[in-house]
């Protein structure tokens, strides 16, 4: 394959899985509207408690076996050990079966512990929706091999329609779960609760459907599997014992950047227990606060950053490739693009979620009155998050590729160590309440992209390009901003209605947005001509004359 062939094939794998990231967090936005009716803030509350506990349980589990067995199954498809590889794969299954069995067993077994002395609840509300959750590790770790077996092999389609059908049956089984709860659980003091058990119901049910899509695929593809083994000539595989040992060494690092990333989430919701509960402030009024935090805010900033955490996943194999091969000048441009890629996403997203924040968040959620003035203030404070988020999520998959394994963990803690000290003083001595929970959401990435980027230049030798990626993109992303905000104001004004101003004036912020990347030259043809569907834009492009 040539170098441009590879370059296509890089974005355009990228472009995929970024574009299943989109349309699972639109569905997810989607199915959250009447869920959150449903359930409320404080089941929102509790729902979010929840998860929380599930994701460090998941990432100190095996929520980094995709990543790593796609960076270890690529090594060895680009040196056409088949053998190793399917080797590798057996042992990831089992090792990942045992640890998620374990995993959901003590979740399960510990949750009514959790909620009565980390979240202070009397009631034990979070407990009901994280023992319905606690089962979906043991799916997910399964699952997580076999998408990471996919994508060693440089391939990101079956992960993407597997997040899709996950999502889609997610979004089903929680609305009509959360509703049918809700009644049959009526006369309950923990109502909200099991309207929130609903809501995990649905994510579990959506695991499982991503587990079964996927082994049925495996299965359809295990007669190639098998032709290729019998072309292996490498004579002696790698022992299982070392694979497992290899796995393991990669999977750490991997663990412990993810959980450093994550575990900031879960403590905020820990310490705004922990203070607010030591202020006298009432559980109730403590879910309703951080429902409105994570399952509003932070979902609605996570959709465009969850975009960036796919392109780093579809970044790694090439990475991989490009740096076993010691091909200088294809790893910088990958980086580079990979970069760039994330910034023309990231940057428009923060841009327009800041100037619409209102109007969102009462599309979105319905919120009106003190809760729209809440969760619009968080979001118009916290949405250039996005942006540091995006930087710090591809160039920390940019350093495993390259085996700089420890640095995104380095960087990790002494960020965390800095927020965890910045919030705790923000919400014990200042009037900022949950607002200083964003605060903390900004300068945690903010903190690890500086790190990052000082060790690309350092050890890559890798100058970053500002004023193509940075600069005119920040440019294209003010005056979409401002054309957005303009045509909402003059739309609501003339027919008072949210709805059709806010998706009017998105529609018109896209066309800008699009229109001004090729003004500004911040995009040139031949970057065009790479992407998904680029001749078709080229051509529209000079069709009116901007190109």
């Amino acid at each position: 394959m040539s170098v441009k062939e590879r370059k296509a094939n890089f974005i355009s794998q990228g472009i995929i899985l970024a574009a299943a990231s989109v349309i699972v967090r639109v569905i997810g936005l989607i199915y959250r509207i009447p869920l959150a009716r449903i359930i409320g803030d404080d089941g929102l509350g509790a729902y979010s408690n929840a998860f929380e506990v599930y994701n460090i349980a998941l990432l100190l589990s095996t929520y980094s076996i995709p990543t790593a067995i796609s960076k270890l199954i690529s090594e060895r498809e680009d040196k056409k050990e088949y053998g190793n590889s399917f080797h590798l794969l057996q042992v990831g299954l089992i090792f990942a079966a045992i640890v998620g069995f374990i995993a959901s067993l003590l979740l399960f077994l510990g949750a009514d512990f959790i909620a009565k002395n980390i979240f202070k609840e009397a009631d034990l509300s979070t407990a009901i929706p994280l023992k319905v959750l606690a089962p979906t590790i043991f799916v997910f770790s399964v699952m997580g091999v076999l998408r990471g077996f996919f994508q060693g092999k440089h391939t990101v389609i079956p992960t993407s329609i597997s997040q899709i059908l996950e999502q889609v049956v997610n979004a089903v089984v929680s609305v009509v779960a959360a509703r049918l709860l809700i009644v049959h659980f009526s006369a309950s003091q923990n109502i909200s609760a099991y309207g929130a058990a609903g809501g995990t119901l649905g994510t579990l049910c959506g695991a499982l459907a991503a587990l079964l899509f996927l082994l049925f695929i495996f299965f359809s593809y295990y007669p190639y599997l098998k032709r290729r083994l019998r072309k292996d000539r490498i004579g002696a595989y790698e022992d299982k014992a070392f694979l497992l040992k290899v796995l393991l060494m990669t999977t750490i690092p991997i663990i412990l950047n993810q959980t450093v990333y994550s575990i900031s989430s879960f403590l905020d919701s820990v310490l705004l227990n922990q203070v607010f509960s030591s202020k006298g402030i009432e559980a109730l009024v403590r879910r309703t606060l951080f429902g409105r935090y994570s399952s509003k805010y932070r979902l609605m900033t996570n959709v465009p950053i969850a975009i960036a955490s796919a392109i780093g996943m579809a970044i790694i194999p090439s990475i991989v490739q490009a740096h076993t091969s010691r091909d200088a000048e294809l790893l910088k441009s990958r980086i580079a693009q990979a970069v760039k890629l994330n910034m023309m996403i990231a940057m428009p997203c923060a841009g327009g979620m800041a100037v619409l924040a209102s109007p969102i968040m009462r599309f979105v959620f319905g919120d009106t009155g003190e809760a729209l003035e809440m969760t619009s203030k968080m979001m118009y404070i916290g949405a250039v998050s996005i942006v540091f988020f995006a930087y710090s999520t591809a160039t920390n998959s940019i350093l495993q590729g390259v085996n700089r394994m420890r640095m995104p963990v380095i960087h990790g803690v002494i960020s965390l160590g800095i927020y965890l000290v910045l919030d705790l003083i923000l919400l014990l001595f200042t009037p900022l309440g949950v607002y200083a929970l964003v605060i903390g959401n900004m300068v945690f990435p903010l903190i690890i992209s500086a790190l990052n980027w000082m060790v690309l230049r350092r050890e890559l030798n890798y100058v970053q390009e500002l004023d193509k990626t940075f600069l005119r993109i920040g440019l294209c992303t003010a005056f979409m901003a401002i054309i957005a905000s303009l045509i909402y104001r003059a739309l609501f004004f003339l027919t008072s209605r949210n709805t059709v101003s806010l998706l009017a004036a998105i529609g018109v912020a896209v066309i800008v947005y699009f229109v001004m990347l090729i003004v500004f030259r911040a995009v040139d043809e031949k970057e065009l001509l790479d992407m998904p569907k680029g001749a078709y834009l080229v051509r529209l492009a000079k069709k009116f004359h901007l190109m």
